[in-house]
């Protein structure tokens, strides 16, 4: 087999974490929708979830301010709408009313979830020590909710550069690893 340079610029995009989600922020009465796929799982129980937001975004100050958000995770049949929230601003306009997603009131936060999203976290901020060298928020899921309805979803998966893929086939490996 013969491989070829990669470019380190584009390896993010080998090890792409997981889903686009839907980052769901509040404060003084005005809510923020933010895409992002960088976030993994740090813990199951508690359920921690390490995510990184740029310090220029407009989720940043809201995030770091409130200590608090939703993350919400969407599925292939809004993917237009989560391109949408990832390429512009909360700073000058109502992304909920913009790309036509519907505000959920939460039960143990103040930031709203996105209603056409199969599941939503509630989510607080845990731990900041790494914000400010790395963007690194570490949140803890204290509400988490799903459509029952919803069997299978596929998720959309960001790439690089506008290309994103969608997740594909369930498949259960458990027997065959015996």
């Amino acid at each position: 087999m013969s491989k070829r340079v990669f470019p380190l610029s584009k390896v993010y995009g080998l090890l792409e974490p997981g889903p686009v989600v839907l980052v769901t922020t509040a404060r003084d009465g005005r809510s923020n929708i933010m895409a992002m796929s960088w976030h993994m799982m740090l813990e199951f129980e508690p359920p921690l979830i390490g995510c990184v937001i740029c310090n220029a975004n407009y989720s940043f100050g809201l995030l770091e301010r409130t200590g608090e958000c939703g993350i919400n995770i969407s599925s292939v049949e809004i993917a237009d709408k989560v391109v949408g929230c990832g390429n512009t601003s909360g700073l000058k306009i109502d992304k909920f009313e913009k790309f036509g997603l519907t505000p959920r009131t939460a039960q143990r936060i103040e930031a709203p979830l996105i209603e056409e999203c199969f599941a939503n976290l509630e989510c607080i901020v845990v731990d900041t020590c790494m914000v400010v060298k790395y963007g690194l928020f570490v949140l803890e899921v204290i509400k988490a909710w799903v459509d029952p309805a919803v069997k299978d979803p596929r998720t959309i998966h960001h790439l690089g550069k506008g290309r994103f893929m969608f997740a594909g086939e369930m498949v259960n490996l458990k027997s065959k690893m015996r």
